[in-house]
């Protein structure tokens, strides 16, 4: 021990001195000496249990040594290490006293272990065996002591727990540490006196570990009852808000205190974070309780049920707190049968909030359409803010509820009326249609980038509705579409339709009749512009699709008749030739429809062949690609080489039909000649 002394202390016997042998500067460095003895041995100090060992050699085992010695200015060290008093040689180390603390001392001095190993060594001698009739009297004299000293003990035990939570110097950490080595020495010595045949002393069991247990859970209830958090952003919190969010916090910085300092001063086996996290968690629970029992507004509602299912598991889920407790078995702060109605209430809120917020946003376009304001233009498109508005309050408030009431399908009830906002904005929209005023187009226009933007919200967040209403939303939103695409491209069939009337007769083979229609088709498409770039593509996409079908159409109504190999040859070319011409005039405009062009050439080649088998394998061919293609459909198209036999026809229909059966068991092709009438 000597090698490990600082160097200011002389290097005799470090086990004890004299008094006189002490000048003050020697006294300064022992009480430092004292301190850094006590810090390094007290994190290896365990219980002592139940030795034998006196006082002074407890102590001494467990690192602490109690500072109290007479001061002597004349005490000097000479060179050789010996220490001198007055000029005199030191007494020999067997004449040197030891000074030892005595309970007093201890107690004052907040070495609480060693003041319990002291009460408990005096406990062992009192209640030995007493033969001598002349020492019970003295006897019941120390057991009155000894109790007395027990319930001060107690009491200052009892105060040092009960700050554990305001700890602020070393001194008090390690005055509670000592704490609750004192109280786990006292639950060891219980144990024994009830192994014991003797009476025990009328303090035992001390139980003094269930006190601590007693004192902690209320500090806790004291703790959330009167917090301490600051008050300054409740300015605009109802009374039931500030007292939820008060408690919340106090719950928060003291259970982050014991993770961080109390916990230190706690063998592992006390599992001391577990146990402040179930008080706190018990004591928090019977308030919100108490709480969720009143009527409560639709804020309050909302500020209780966050700071159940969202606030307080978002405190237990930090990781300082995660790794030290045991989250799962503290369970909910609520039971389901208070939690059922402030869910439902919340929903409820939630899902009329947000109707109130989308319904004003219709309005809004609603009143601006009455104004005959036009819709805004971004990059010379018509936009309107419907969608994107309407999206964000859906998004904000659904993932919002999802967060809160930790349930994505309950969330879901909040768009549960979704359809009937759909429905009314779908009447707006007609509305429009029938109206036909200057400044239709231009709000169709905007509307079919609204709804295509509703549409990619339903399909990529699916969890935010119902199926039902996603299912209906859709719908409803095809149906939009789909009449936004009538309104603006009737007028450019009208147009067309001249052009349409030439094709399949015999002024159709002339070059000049389709060049027309061309032309026509260019002008009209320009008229189409004002629509987003997605929109755009998927408008003039189908009307190159209903330009193709008026195009079969006519076709197949067989005005002009191909009677021998030229013709047909003329035929064939004249197909496709305007196959060709029509998809290069709308690949140009953004159409992205290349298959129209395939029906169109398969057909072309129908006309051309003269071989029966070669006709067959390009109808069989073309029944392949597109299985809503009918046995009316063929018959009209082979009736047009009016050099084939009827013998023929039938031949060729009657080996499709096995082909068509096989196609339409294909849920993967396209559909095309189903939309095109045929007499």
């Amino acid at each position: 021990m000597c090698s490990t002394f600082p160097r200011c202390f002389p290097r005799r016997s470090c086990r004890s001195y004299r008094v006189n042998d002490l000048s003050a500067p020697f006294l300064a460095c022992w009480s430092r000496f004292t301190t850094w003895r006590r810090m390094r041995t007290q994190s290896g100090s365990s219980t002592t249990g139940t030795s034998n060992s006196s006082p002074e050699q407890t102590l001494r085992a467990g690192g602490k040594w109690f500072k109290k010695f007479w001061r002597s200015p004349t005490a000097q060290t000479n060179n050789n290490g010996s220490s001198t008093t007055d000029g005199h040689p030191s007494p020999t180390e067997a004449e040197k006293p030891v000074v030892n603390p005595n309970f007093e001392e201890c107690l004052e001095g907040q070495y609480l272990f060693e003041a319990a190993q002291l009460l408990i060594d005096r406990e062992k001698h009192l209640f030995g065996e007493i033969t001598e009739a002349d020492a019970i009297k003295a006897h019941e004299e120390g057991v009155k002591k000894l109790a007395a000293d027990q319930k001060a003990l107690e009491k200052r035990i009892e105060q040092t727990v009960q700050q554990s939570l305001s700890l602020s110097s070393e001194e008090e950490w390690s005055a509670l540490t000592s704490a609750v080595k004192a109280i786990n020495l006292e639950e060891e010595q219980d144990q024994l006196w009830r192994q014991r045949c003797r009476t025990p002393p009328a303090w035992r069991p001390k139980k003094w570990k269930e006190h601590h247990d007693k004192v902690l859970h209320e500090l806790v209830y004291s703790r959330l009852e009167n917090p301490s958090s600051p008050t300054g952003d409740q300015v605009n919190l109802s009374s039931i808000q500030a007292d939820i969010q008060s408690m919340g916090r106090q719950l928060k910085e003291d259970m982050q205190w014991v993770v961080e300092v109390v916990k230190n001063c706690y063998p592992p086996e006390m599992d001391i974070c577990n146990f402040y996290a179930r008080q706190y968690h018990q004591t928090f629970s019977a308030r919100l309780r108490k709480i969720a029992d009143f009527v409560l507004d639709d804020k309050d509602c909302s500020f209780l049920l966050r700071w159940v299912k969202e606030f307080y598991p978002g405190i237990l889920e930090k990781p300082e707190l995660a790794s030290n407790i045991n989250t799962e078995e503290l369970g909910n702060l609520l039971p389901d049968e208070l939690l059922k109605p402030l869910e439902e209430q919340y929903l409820s809120k939630q899902q009329s909030d947000l109707m109130i917020f989308i319904g004003r946003v219709l309005d809004e376009a609603k009143k601006e359409w009455d104004q005959g304001k036009e819709p805004t233009r971004d990059d010379g498109c018509y936009v309107s803010p419907v969608a994107y508005d309407v999206i964000q309050f859906i998004n904000g408030i659904v993932t919002s509820a999802h967060i809160t009431v930790r349930d994505p399908h309950k969330a879901q009830k909040i768009t549960s009326n979704l359809t009937d906002f759909m429905q009314r904005y779908k009447e707006f929209h007609e509305d429009i249609i029938r109206q036909n005023k200057r400044h239709s187009k231009a709000f169709i226009k905007a509307n079919l980038s609204c709804v295509k933007q509703f549409r990619d919200f339903l399909i990529t967040e699916s969890h935010l509705f119902p199926k039902n209403v996603r299912e209906n939303c859709l719908r409803g939103l095809t149906e939009m579409k789909q009449s936004a695409h009538t309104y603006l491209l009737t007028p450019v069939h009208k147009i067309l339709k001249p052009h349409y009337k030439k094709v399949g007769t015999s002024d159709w083979l002339k070059k000049n009749t389709f060049e027309k229609l061309l032309n026509s088709t260019e002008e009209e498409l320009r008229e189409l512009q004002g629509l987003t770039q997605s929109c755009h593509q998927e408008l003039i996409g189908q009307l190159q699709q209903e330009m193709t079908v008026e195009y079969v159409r006519r076709l197949l109504k067989g005005e002009v008749k191909l009677k021998d190999k030229d013709r047909q040859l003329m035929a064939y070319m004249t197909v496709k030739e305007n196959a060709e011409r029509l998809h290069n005039l709308f690949a140009r405009m953004g159409s992205k429809q290349d298959w129209l062009k395939e029906i169109l050439t398969k057909m072309a080649e129908v006309l051309k062949l003269q071989d029966i088998p070669a006709i067959q394998m390009q109808i069989f061919s073309l029944g392949s690609a597109y299985p809503d293609l009918s046995e009316k459909h063929v018959s009209a198209l082979l009736k047009l080489k009016t050099n084939l036999s009827k013998a023929d026809r039938k031949i060729i229909k009657t080996t499709l039909s096995d082909t068509l059966k096989e196609s339409r068991a294909d849920p993967g092709t396209r559909t095309f000649f189903s939309k095109v009438e045929v007499r």
